[in-house]
Formats: C-alpha cells, structure tokens, sequence
C-alpha cells in the first residue's frame, strides 16, 4: 500500500506517518513547512519507504506511481495561525483540497480529510453529535479556519456522491501530544510551556469554558480505523474527559510540579464554550475505539517532550 499524506511534517500528519510506516505502508508527504518542520520525521532518516516533497498542497499535485489512499492534512490549526496566515489557512481548505481530491480522483485512490470540531463553531448544543451543523461566525477570527474546513467537507462529499470516490472524514476534537510547536497557541502548549518556565498560566475568560484532550497515539488509532471502515459521513475522534480550562491549568500545574501563577485574561472573541464531542457515531463505525492514554500521563510525555525542546533551544542560544 501507497498513501500520500499532505501536511504529514506537522503534528499530526507526523503521527499518522509513523503509524502507516509501521503497518508496512509506503509513504509520500507533502508539504510547505509552513508550520511543520522536518524534525517531526528525521527519525525516519534513511527509511527508502518514506519520500518528502516540499511543495504547497494548493499548487498542481504530481506523483508518479500507483497511490491507494491520500490522507489530507495539510493545515495551520492553531489561533495565532489564524491571525497570521489567515489566506494561507483558507486557501489549503478550499484550493488545497481540490488539489488532493483531484489526485485521489485521478488515482482512484482513498480519501480522507482532515476536519476539525471548529466546524461547530461556538455549539450551542453538547456533546456536539455530528448532526449538528453548527454555530460559526464566518466573519470573526477564527472563522478563516472554521469555514475552510466546512468548504472542505463540502467538497469532500461532493466528490464522493458526484464522481463516485471513495472518501472520509475525521472531525479531530482537542488532540495533544509530542511534536506540537512550543509556540503552537493553542491550550495545550501554552500551558506546559508556561508552566516549565515558571511564567504565569493565561487563562482567556474565567476558565469555565470546556475542552476534552485526546492523546495523539489514542487520536491515530481512531484515523487508522475509520480509514478501514466504510463509512463516508464525517466521525467525530476525541474524548469524553471534559475539563473547564482552569481544572486544566491546575492539572498541568500537578503534572509539572510548577510554582506558576494563574492569571485571568479578557476572553477571546468566539471561543467555543464547550467542547466534547457525542461518539456515538465513532462507536458504531470504529468498532468501539476508545482512548487508553489517561490525561495526566499523556500530559506528562508531552511535558517531557517540550523539557527536551527548550533545552536545545537553551543549549543553542
């Protein structure tokens, strides 16, 4: 088996690689670096199974050879992405995804695009069932990324009932793990990276509002099985382990054992208020997936993983 993966030098993508690699897989990525980095897959140095090109996804996509499955998930995910690359964020959901629907097509491979839990916006409604179509502002900050990834899903299925191909979509609820940026934005590495430092813990609002973490080896076992599965409506991946922001700050406190402070900050324009996801569907169709990575271990690893970053950092500066 052959799979391309766009975006497979970020987060994510890095991880799933890892995962197709050792299932035997022959992988391509693509990818512009924009926010990925080629540290994520150095420790595939070598392995002739592994092929990198750097390339924007949203230009013509050419690859030699038999494909079976294209994994997109190309993307800047984080909200200070959003606010320094917002045409970037919007032309990989929309061009970027017609380009590797079109090479799916032109391969007769398997698609999958990677979708998010912002496609329901601020939810008024929770858990968030994939039913739900959502509670988006498509003119606010955040609405560069919420829209691109609904375009996207719209494109997705277009291509499947139109042309026939064979799709999925995984919408990924809040996924941590090694290998995100240090300067990601996003809840999980702000907190740790704060926390290791000894800065202050920021939290936007009064901390009330709801994220539920997935651990990124739990999240790609869940890819890996929809993937399998025949399904072509999008799958909610993620964990019920809700938590408000501020039981996670003081978890990431415990977890690290830092002496921060906490200190409240004027809350963010359209950040959702809840997040956990209805697995109801990922039940039916993953053949009862669930995650095995408790919260306080996983943040541990990543802590680790981040100890280890800002101590290179330190060793070159």
């Amino acid at each position: 088996m052959r799979a391309v993966v766009t975006g497979g030098a970020g987060f994510l993508g890095s991880h799933l690689t890892d995962r197709l690699l050792r299932e035997g897989w022959d992988v391509l990525i693509i990818d512009n670096l924009i926010t990925g980095s080629t540290d994520n897959i150095s420790h595939h140095s070598g392995n002739e199974r592994l092929k990198f090109i750097k390339q924007d996804v949203t230009e013509y996509l050419f690859v030699d050879g038999e494909v079976d499955f294209i994994f997109h998930f190309a993307s800047p995910a984080s909200p200070i992405d959003f606010i320094r690359m917002p045409i970037p964020v919007l032309k990989v959901g929309a061009l970027g995804t017609h380009k590797a629907l079109g090479l799916a097509k032109a391969k007769n491979a398997k698609f999958m695009l990677a979708s998010t839990s912002e496609v329901y916006g601020d939810p008024l409604v929770s858990p968030q069932p994939e039913t739900y179509w959502g509670n988006v502002n498509p003119i606010g900050p955040r609405g560069v990324y919420d829209e691109a990834k609904r375009y996207a899903e719209a494109m997705t299925m277009a291509y499947h009932h139109f042309h026939g191909l064979d799709t999925r979509i995984v919408r990924f609820f809040n996924t941590y793990g090694p290998r995100m940026r240090l300067d990601d934005g996003r809840v999980v590495p702000n907190f740790l990276a704060q926390a290791l430092t000894g800065k202050p813990i920021t939290i936007y609002g009064d901390g009330s509002q709801t994220r539920s973490f997935g651990y990124v080896e739990d999240i790609v076992e869940g890819v890996w099985r929809l993937a399998n599965a025949d399904f072509h409506e999008p799958v909610n991946i993620g964990t019920e382990d809700e938590h408000t922001v501020l039981e996670f700050a003081k978890i990431v406190l415990e977890v690290t054992g830092s002496k921060s402070a906490i200190e409240f900050m004027p809350a963010l324009p359209d950040d959702p208020k809840q997040r956990r996801p209805d697995l109801t569907r990922n039940q039916q169709v993953l053949n009862k997936w669930s995650p095995n990575v408790i919260l306080k271990d996983g943040l541990k690893r990543t802590a680790d993983y981040f100890q280890g970053r800002l101590d290179l950092r330190a060793s070159v500066s």
